[in-house]
């Protein structure tokens, strides 16, 4: 019965973090200034990584089991953590492109974002503080 009354608490703790406002984002001082929906999906898909601005973005990902994973692809592509992870596993099957490295908290993501000029990652809104530039906003469906 006491299990009862917890989970609808539990349930609403679990929401933010699926629903999270994710940001794409790069180090204040890269030189990757803005980027559209198609841009984010052809880098973090590996269609490419070199802009057609001539920049290289390489694009850091978080693990496939993160809620910041799962809301991101979620909101940029509608597919689920296990279709990504299905999309990578045929490409690189195939032997044709490396998926994005993968880091294992935001708080690395963070870390490599303000390491590399180049590198390009999504984060939760609240986190993207002065040091990062926001290059394309991930709107939840």
């Amino acid at each position: 019965m006491r299990c009862l009354r917890l989970l609808p608490l539990l349930l609403l703790l679990a929401l933010p973090a699926a629903h999270a406002d994710m940001v794409v984002a790069v180090r204040a001082d890269s030189e990757i200034s803005t980027l559209g929906k198609t841009e984010v999906t052809n880098i973090f898909l590996g269609r490419y990584r070199q802009l057609a601005s001539g920049q290289l973005a390489e694009p850091i990902d978080l693990p496939t089991g993160s809620a910041e994973h799962a809301a991101f692809y979620d909101a940029l592509l509608n597919k689920t953590s296990a279709e990504i992870r299905a999309y990578w596993a045929r490409l690189v099957f195939t032997g044709r492109v490396a998926p994005p490295r993968t880091v294992d908290s935001s708080e690395r993501l963070l870390e490599q974002l303000l390491a590399n000029p180049r590198a390009i990652g999504y984060i939760e809104r609240g986190k993207a503080d002065r040091r990062l530039r926001v290059v394309f906003e991930v709107s939840s469906r």
